[in-house]
C-alpha cells in the first residue's frame, strides 16, 4: 500500500490548456492581490489544479485501502459462491478410480485399436478393442461402440505413461453372462448352442458368450465330434460355477426333455440331415427321426433325392416314438391334402399340415373310442351298451338317456418344436 501511495505522490501534472488559462484569470479576480508581492495567474491556476488532483488521489487511495481491509478481514463478504459450495462441487465430480470401480462415461472418439471415453476425470479414459466385447471383434464399432454412446464401464487399470485410466465392457458382460446361465439353470430350460471345438473328453460349445463343456457321456448323438463342429445342438445346464469358471452342459438331458414333448400326431419342424435308399433322416429339435420312403407320399417315390435334399426344412408328423430305443417314425404322407401333393406341390402340404394332422388325430380318437366300446360290448356287467351309431348309453338310469357320444372327443393341438 505504501508503494501505491508513493506512485500517487509521484504523479506529474499535465500541461495547462487554454481552458486552464481562463480558470486562472477568474481565480486571480477572486483572490486579493498583494501589491508588494504580485502573484502570477499561471501559478495560482497550477496550485488549484494540483489541489484537485491531490484530493482525487486521496479518495482513490482510501478506496483501495478499504478494499484491501475487506479482503483481509472478510474475504467472502458479498460473494454468493461459498467455500462449502466449492467443496461440494469438487465432491460431485470426484469419483473412485480404484480397479473394479464402475463409472459412467461417454465415447467421444474411436479408432482401429479402441475408443476414448470421457468419464469426467482429469484425462480421458481408454477402452481397447479386446475389452470392448465378450465376443472377439476387430473393431469397436462391431460391438455398437460409436461416438456419443453413453455406457457404464469398469476400471481395470491405469496407463503409466499418461496416468489415464483403462476401461472394460467385457468384464461387465462376462458377469452378466454368468448370471444369465444361473438363471437358465434354475428355470431348467433347453438352449441351443454352437459347437466350436472338441477335445479328448467332449465338446466345447458357446453359451451366452461363455465356453461350456459337454462331456461325451452327455451327448445323445452317435455322430463323431468332427461332424458336430459348427453345428447347433440342444443343451441343458448341469453345473454353473463362476468362481471356478466351470460350465458343464448336457445334450442327453436336452434331448430327453424334447422327446417327452413328442406325441403321436404332432406336427414338428425338421431339417433333412441325410438321405438313404430306404428313407431320410430328419433332425427334429436335436432328435433324429426316420422319414421312411413309404411315408413320403401316397404316390410311389422311386428316388428320394427328387423330393428331398440335405438341408431342406419341412414339416413332418410323428407316427410313432419308441423312447426306450430312441426311435421316431415320421410321415409327410399323412399330411397330403390329396395323394401325390408331396411330390407335385410340397408347399401346399406344409401350409395344410396342421389341418391334415387334426383330421388324422380325429380319426385316431374315433378308432380308440370304437375299440373301447367294443370291449364294453362284451362286458355286460359294466352297465353300458353301444348303439349301432356308436353311442355309448346306459343300461340303468345313472347316465343320460341319449347316451355318451364317443365318436368325437377333445383333440389335443399339434405340437410345434
Amino acid at each position: 500500500m505504501a508503494s501505491l501511495a508513493h506512485q500517487f505522490t509521484g504523479l506529474r501534472c499535465s500541461p495547462l490548456s487554454s481552458s486552464s488559462s481562463r480558470l486562472s484569470r477568474k481565480a486571480a479576480k477572486n483572490f486579493p492581490q498583494n501589491k508588494s508581492s504580485p502573484v502570477s495567474p499561471t501559478i495560482v491556476a497550477a496550485v488549484a489544479m494540483s489541489s484537485g488532483q491531490t484530493r482525487e488521489r486521496l479518495e482513490l487511495k482510501k478506496m483501495f485501502e478499504d478494499a484491501y481491509e475487506r479482503c483481509r478481514t472478510a474475504p467472502m463478504e458479498g460473494v454468493a459462491f461459498t467455500v462449502d459450495d466449492f467443496a461440494a462441487a469438487i465432491e460431485q465430480y470426484d469419483f473412485n478410480s480404484e480397479i473394479g470401480t464402475r463409472v459412467k462415461g461417454t465415447v467421444f472418439k474411436t479408432d482401429a485399436n479402441g475408443a476414448l471415453v470421457d468419464i469426467s476425470a482429469k484425462s480421458s479414459a481408454y477402452l481397447s478393442v479386446e475389452q470392448a466385447c465378450i465376443h472377439r471383434i476387430k473393431h469397436v464399432e462391431e460391438a455398437g461402440i460409436v461416438p456419443g454412446m453413453v455406457e457404464e464401464f469398469v476400471i481395470i487399470g491405469e496407463n503409466e505413461s499418461d496416468d489415464s485410466l483403462l476401461l472394460s465392457l467385457r468384464m461387465i458382460q462376462y458377469q452378466l453372462a454368468w448370471e444369465r446361465c444361473r438363471q437358465l439353470q434354475a428355470e431348467d430350460v433347453v438352449v441351443k448352442a454352437k459347437v466350436i471345438g472338441a477335445n479328448k473328453g467332449g465338446l466345447v460349445a458357446m453359451v451366452e458368450g461363455l465356453r461350456g463343456f459337454v462331456p461325451f457321456s452327455q451327448i445323445s448323438s452317435k455322430a463323431a465330434a468332427e461332424e458336430l463342429l459348427e453345428k447347433e445342438i440342444p443343451l441343458k445346464f448341469v453345473e454353473v460355477d463362476e468362481e471356478q469358471t466351470k460350465l458343464v452342459l448336457s445334450n442327453r438331458k436336452a434331448v430327453a426333455d424334447s422327446q417327452a414333448q413328442l406325441g403321436i400326431g404332432s406336427v414338428v419342424l425338421g431339417v433333412v440331415q441325410s438321405l438313404k435308399p430306404y428313407g431320410a433322416f430328419i433332425d427334429i429339435g436335436g432328435i433324429n427321426g426316420l422319414l421312411h420312403v413309404s411315408q413320403i407320399s401316397h404316390d410311389r417315390v422311386s428316388d428320394i433325392a427328387t423330393v428331398l435334399q440335405p438341408g431342406d426344412t419341412l414339416k413332418v408328423m410323428i407316427l410313432s416314438h419308441d423312447r426306450d430305443r430312441g426311435r421316431v417314425s415320421l410321415s409327410t404322407k399323412k399330411l397330403e391334402p390329396t395323394p401325390g401333393d408331396m411330390i407335385r406341390n410340397p408347399k401346399l402340404v406344409f401350409e395344410k399340415a396342421e389341418e391334415m394332422a387334426q383330421t388324422f388325430r380325429q380319426r385316431i380318437a374315433q378308432a380308440e373310442a370304437m375299440a373301447r366300446a367294443d370291449m364294453l360290448r362284451f362286458q355286460p356287467e359294466s352297465g353300458l351298451t353301444l348303439s349301432s351309431e356308436g353311442i355309448l348309453g346306459p343300461l340303468g338310469s345313472d347316465l343320460p338317456d341319449d347316451g355318451v357320444d364317443l365318436t368325437v372327443g377333445d383333440i389335443p393341438p399339434a405340437v410345434d418344436l
